[in-house]
């Protein structure tokens, strides 16, 4: 084959790459050359591509429906015949298929309308789609045997918008149209799942069924979604606002007074949308928006520009008299619904926006030909290098736009549910999406475009791991633990990480900090708290926690729960047999549970001493450091006793009078036994707490802590929350420092103007310990 290659802005680059391309392939036996007619639109036989013995694996919707039509012999039917006719003769003169040159001559047709027999062939040419085919042999096939009884949000969608297909349209009113659109759809979707199925693909799809096999319409579908109309359709349609954004610009250049006017009434956004997503199929009669996708497949979107600026130009003078948006909707609409095709050689199809939306005195017919002549002599000097410009420059508009909007969203959202206001939650969500983004360029790439996921809830969109929620909480939490702030950092993230996947999102991160800022003293020392717990208490940090465990489970079922569980056992097969019991437990354990101090499972010793540990840690920055450290000491000596006490008590219980009578009391403790705090406080005062303090290492160590507090923990050793907030409340240094207000906004600003450098390695050093390349 020859082949034709124009408009070229670096030859050797060129070759350099075919030569590649060639290298790599491997060769095949040469045979016959194919056949210009039934082989031409693939390169392959149709007998080898998707066997199958439903009709449209080989023929399309149209050619099905009219297989059996005697032969029209009109001036009409004798006209299309000339088109096929001198669309042969060009093949004869420059080729058919991939080698064909592209010609003026060549235009000149596509614009005459291209015959109904070549439509389907011409347009996997044009599109580029026929090369994928060729090469993706057996492809769509296995498609459809996989995606065959899945269910999924797309396929219900599909299955949604399966009837709404054309259905004025006698190829789509009985199940072999409808069951071929559902196995290409849902193919589609098992093939691009990140697009998956969005609305309007169902009307252009079902076009392509029409002059196309199923195969032949899948690769046109992967062209469309992929490269000729790429992020048109997903979730937000952000390629169809690209354009829409650009078509304003057009409008404002080529018809700046229309464009003030149609401005101000808001009509563009609302028109351009749909025009460009069904590339006019949806508001034109489909003999004329066909001959638009004819022009489409051939120049790309530049048509589609062309003729909304047409429509636009033609009804100037009566969208200049519209007074607002629904009578400029009006205007367009009608005009759009009596776009008609005079050359169909078979009855119109009937528009069924047309049908709905006829006024008493309908405006007069425009010819589609007269309509495209028009928009190429108007604005036929648009050039797609121009528009890709154009494009690139509206895509970061649209974007900013869509990530205003999603925060708008999510600060929405959280306002019910936190207690800032809303520039703490704007900031607080750009510093939460820049430490996210941080994640691709300066942490591990693998894993980095796996944290954002636009199917899930605003809220839950940007998630962050470990490292960088460290890096975040220990600037703006409002307890500075000097050292400590990683451990206490890392132990938060654990509780907050529910599902256990390694990463959280922006509510969980705002609740947490929420609670440190605005919650009252009792929240926040249950907070405290809960992170000297399992799960956030690790085992590396703490020795004790399977004994810990096993110290909770020796507890008794209390309440309802007890009741119900030995009714379980005492209720037989019966009881379980019903299905209604199971339906209660279940919405049961569904139901939302207030946590109250109550519910907060004791904490042994072990937990206690860590507690202690970031308690001393919190107060090393604050102005009245001596007095919490003081404090602090007289409410841990208080708590040890307590706990002592609680022991002889549950040791008494299980063992009886003989071992209370050998276990010594608490008051009998030698200096070496009992804590240091406790010793200090009776000899010298207020010295205890500079003492203790003075025993603790600047990394945190716990080791001197537990030389403080005895020589190991003791597991029959615990204490409840409310004990540990009934002796915080004895000290008016601690409950000042726990109810005082604090301003997130300054570590905030803090933060915001950390160097960037500072953040980047402090990210790449996370990595490092993560082991990440």
């Amino acid at each position: 084959m020859n082949f034709l290659f124009a408009n070229l802005k670096d030859r050797d680059f060129l070759v350099q790459r075919i030569s590649d391309f060639l290298q790599r392939t491997p060769d095949g036996p040469r045979g016959d050359p194919a056949p210009p007619a039934a082989a031409a639109a693939s390169g392959i036989p149709r007998e080898r591509r998707y066997h199958s013995d439903v009709p449209t694996a080989t023929r399309g919707l149209l050619q099905l429906y009219r297989q059996d039509a005697p032969e029209d012999l009109g001036p009409k039917a004798m006209k299309e015949k000339m088109k096929e006719e001198a669309w042969n003769i060009h093949f004869s003169e420059f080729g058919r298929g991939v080698c064909m040159y592209r010609t003026s001559r060549s235009r000149e047709l596509v614009l005459g309308g291209i015959p109904e027999k070549l439509r389907g062939e011409l347009w996997l040419l044009f599109s580029g789609a026929q090369n994928q085919m060729s090469t993706h042999a057996g492809y769509y096939g296995d498609l459809v045997e996989r995606a065959a009884g899945l269910s999924s949000l797309a396929t219900e969608e599909i299955e949604r918008d399966l009837h709404r297909s054309m259905p004025e349209h006698r190829a789509f009113q009985n199940e072999t149209g409808i069951a071929a659109l559902r196995r290409v759809l849902t193919a589609y979707a098992h093939r691009n799942p990140g697009i998956g199925y969005c609305q309007a693909m169902n009307i252009v799809t079902s076009v392509l069924l029409l002059y196309c096999t199923e195969e032949e319409a899948f690769w046109l579908l992967v062209a469309l979604c992929e490269r000729m109309l790429p992020d048109y359709y997903n979730t937000r349609v952000v390629g169809a606002l690209v354009d829409q954004g650009v078509f304003e610009d057009l409008t404002q250049a080529f018809l700046p007074l229309l464009y003030e006017h149609m401005r101000d009434l808001g009509v563009i956004s609302t028109i351009s949308l749909s025009w460009f997503l069904t590339l006019f199929l949806s508001v034109m009669p489909f003999d004329s928006a066909v001959l638009l996708v004819d022009c489409f497949f051939y120049e790309g979107i530049k048509v589609i520009f062309q003729v909304a600026l047409a429509v636009l130009h033609d009804n100037m003078d009566a969208l200049l008299a519209c007074g607002d948006e629904g009578e400029a909707m009006t205007v367009l609409g009608r005009y759009l619904d009596h776009v008609v095709n005079k050359q169909i050689a078979t009855p119109p199809v009937p528009h069924l926006h047309a049908l709905l939306t006829g006024g008493d005195e309908p405006p007069p017919e425009i010819d589609i030909f007269d309509l495209i002549r028009s928009s190429y002599e108007k604005f036929g000097g648009l050039r797609s290098d121009v528009i890709e410009q154009m494009r690139f420059k509206q895509r970061l508009k649209v974007i900013q736009s869509l990530e205003d909007t999603t925060k708008r969203s999510v600060v929405r959202a959280m306002m019910t549910e936190s207690a800032f206001d809303i520039e703490e939650l704007e900031e607080l969500y750009c510093l939460f999406k820049a430490q996210h983004m941080s994640s691709r360029y300066w942490g591990s790439g693998g894993l980095a475009a796996a944290r954002h996921d636009p199917s899930l809830p605003y809220l839950e969109q940007y998630r962050i791991d470990a490292a960088q929620f460290s890096q975040l909480l220990c600037a703006l939490a409002a307890w500075r633990c000097a050292g400590h702030a990683p451990v206490l950092a890392a132990r938060l993230f654990r509780t907050l990480d529910r599902d256990g996947d390694g990463l959280v999102n922006f509510k969980e991160l705002v609740t947490a900090l929420s609670g440190m800022y605005h919650g009252d003293m009792t929240d926040k020392l249950k907070l405290l708290y809960k992170l000297h717990l399992p799960p956030a208490l690790c085992p590396e940090e703490a020795e004790s926690a399977l004994e810990a465990a096993n110290f909770f489970t020796e507890d008794a079922p209390k309440g309802e729960e007890a009741n119900a569980e030995s009714g379980d056992v005492s209720g037989g097969e019966e009881k379980k047999e019903d299905y209604r019991y199971y339906l209660r437990m279940w919405a049961k354990e569904k139901e939302p549970k207030q946590e109250s101090i109550k519910d907060l499972p004791r904490m042994n010793q072990e937990q206690f001493i860590e507690l202690c540990k970031t308690l001393y840690n919190m107060f090393s920055e604050e102005r009245d450091e001596q007095q919490l450290y003081h404090a602090i000491a007289t409410v841990a000596s208080l708590l040890l006793r307590i706990g002592e006490v609680g022991k002889k008590f549950n040791n008494g219980d299980k063992t009886g009078a003989g071992r209370r009578a050998a276990s010594p009391p608490t008051a009998e403790l030698s200096p070496d036994d009992r804590p240091e705090e406790a010793a200090g406080e009776e000899e010298t005062g207020d010295d205890a707490s500079a003492s203790s303090h003075s025993t603790m290492s600047d990394d945190g160590d716990e080791r001197p802590t537990r030389r403080r507090l005895g020589g190991c923990a003791d597991a029959d050793w615990s204490v409840t929350f409310e004990q540990v907030l009934a002796s915080v409340l004895t000290e008016p240094a601690l409950v000042d420092y726990f109810e005082r207000k604090r301003d997130i906004r300054a570590r905030m600003a803090a933060h915001r103007t950390r160097p960037s450098v500072e953040r980047q390695s402090s990210s790449a050093s996370s990595d490092r310990e993560r082991g990440d390349p």
